[in-house]
């Protein structure tokens, strides 16, 4: 009965992770078949945002009407969303279809492992099971791309959408057959101006980053209110929080130890993965003058040392203690931070793939565990919603980390490009050989290389805090043993 639960959760698993990377060989076809190619951004930032806004809710709705209900419902959400994406006109169209998609996917991954927390009792079992779910997410990565080119070369860019149907069909009858849980009854109650305000804030805050990211421009009135009224929609769902019955996101959950370390160290991490994901094949490009398809290829390492780093935490669990495996993970995490950092124009390319590597290994020591600390810190009934704010804040680690580190490459290489003057065009070709002038390609070079050394600079000291929160938490977990062995 688990393995055919275990099998459907990670075949929905696979097809919500994979639709966020999919679409991104499909985007040329798209915009020349729908037009809009302003507007493409958008195409990746609303699933997210979607996701963001839904995933502590779904978690709470968990809590109160069960796991089963709720990512069934999911599942359905996102089936209807891809069906309407593979039918889209209009760019406008594709856009909303896809905020659907994302208000589905939203369920996946914190019930997702909600539901392997009730279904694992034990410590190792569970953390090998969390193990396979982050591994997949690591693997969607590279097949998403690849998957998307193939079905984009010999059929149609509609049915990277199309596609999802009949996997998340069969995923959610497996669950509706097999999974079996026991519900307390009773009329819950259901928190909806806590809901409401929490979703509104953080539809504010995050469409201000994404916005600013974009357009750099940060003291816009209209990004400045935003921010503004984010922080009024958030004090005001805090002040909900503190009078409900049953809170959407329990306030208790901000003064539990381990949750906030966690939380802590998942923000910090997530902004590392993003940064490195976005910045190194530009590295790779406008510094060492690799193609584009190369430049793609320097990410492989990351996520298969992620899946083989989750498969080795899970067999860690019970040889070493959790907070011991998390600061193993930081610190791996920041040894590839201080490879990316000491690199230059020279470097030799197979450093860059070792750094990729190291990284993912890292990251795939630590993602399962944090999930086994958080499931173990809150009572069961509580579990759903502990996991989705680990969840959200994995997401919104990377809107931010996308939005701050983009404003500090902004900022240096366009201050470095108004010095040297001679008009350089920082959006020109950076492959090697191409019709830039060799004068301006030095130089060009030399200013991508800055911008991007000094974001390395930045994710090293995010891991070096890493590391002393991780200490925190082995020192918590250490003195709660103490307390616990003197009761």
């Amino acid at each position: 009965m688990r393995k055919q639960i275990m099998t459907a959760l990670l075949l929905v698993t696979v097809l919500a992770a994979m639709e966020g990377t999919i679409v991104s060989t499909a985007i040329p076809r798209i915009t020349s078949d729908l037009s809009g190619i302003e507007l493409v951004s958008w195409v990746y930032a609303v699933y997210m945002l979607a996701t963001a806004v839904s995933t502590p809710i779904y978690g709470k709705l968990a809590d109160l009407f069960g796991r089963k209900k709720v990512i069934l419902a999911g599942i359905v959400l996102f089936l209807i969303g891809s069906a309407l994406c593979g039918i889209a006109m209009t760019m406008e169209q594709l856009i909303f279809y896809r905020a659907i998609q994302g208000l589905g996917a939203g369920a996946v991954m914190p019930i997702t492992m909600t539901i392997i927390g009730d279904l694992y009792a034990e410590a190792k079992e569970r953390a090998k099971a969390q193990g396979w779910i982050s591994a997949v997410w690591g693997v969607a990565g590279v097949l998403g791309p690849l998957a998307g080119g193939f079905l984009v070369d010999t059929l149609s860019w509609r049915y990277i959408f199309f596609l999802n149907i009949p996997f998340g069909l069969l995923a959610f009858f497996m669950l509706a057959a097999n999974y079996k849980e026991n519900l307390t009854k009773g009329k819950p109650y259901i928190d909806y101006w806590g809901a409401v305000t929490f979703s509104l804030g953080t539809i504010a805050f995050l469409y201000a980053l994404l916005t600013g990211s974009q357009t750099q421009d940060w003291s816009n009135p209209i990004i400045i209110g935003l921010f503004l009224t984010a922080i009024l929609l958030y004090t005001l769902f805090a002040y909900i929080e503190k009078r409900s019955p049953e809170p959407l996101i329990p306030l208790n959950l901000f003064t539990n130890k381990s949750v906030l370390i966690v939380n802590s160290l998942t923000l910090i991490s997530g902004a590392v993965v993003i940064c490195i994901t976005i910045y190194l094949p530009i590295w790779s490009q406008g510094v060492m003058g690799k193609t584009a398809t190369q430049a793609g290829f320097v990410l492989m390492p990351l996520p298969v040392m992620w899946t083989l780093g989750s498969l080795v935490a899970g067999n860690l669990v019970g040889r070493l203690k959790d907070n011991w495996i998390i600061t193993l993970g930081i610190s791996v995490v920041s040894a590839a931070s201080l490879l990316f950092y000491l690199l230059d124009a020279h470097s030799p390319t197979y450093l860059i793939y070792v750094a990729s590597g190291i990284l993912g290994l890292g990251m795939g020591l630590i993602t399962p565990i944090y999930m086994l600390i958080i499931q173990a810190s809150v009572p069961s009934n509580k579990r759903g919603v502990a996991v989705a704010s680990n969840t959200f804040t994995n997401t919104f680690s990377q809107t931010l980390g996308s939005a701050v580190f983009g404003t500090i490459f902004n900022l240096i290489t366009i201050s470095k490009a108004e010095r040297a003057g001679q008009n350089l065009d920082l959006n020109a070709s950076f492959e090697h050989g191409g019709e830039l002038p060799s004068s301006q390609l030095g130089q060009l070079q030399e200013i991508i290389a800055s911008g991007v050394h000094a974001i390395y600079g930045v994710t090293l000291l995010l891991t070096l805090i890493g590391i002393g929160i991780s200490l925190l938490l082995l020192k918590y977990k250490n003195g709660e043993t103490k307390s616990s062995n003197v009761r």
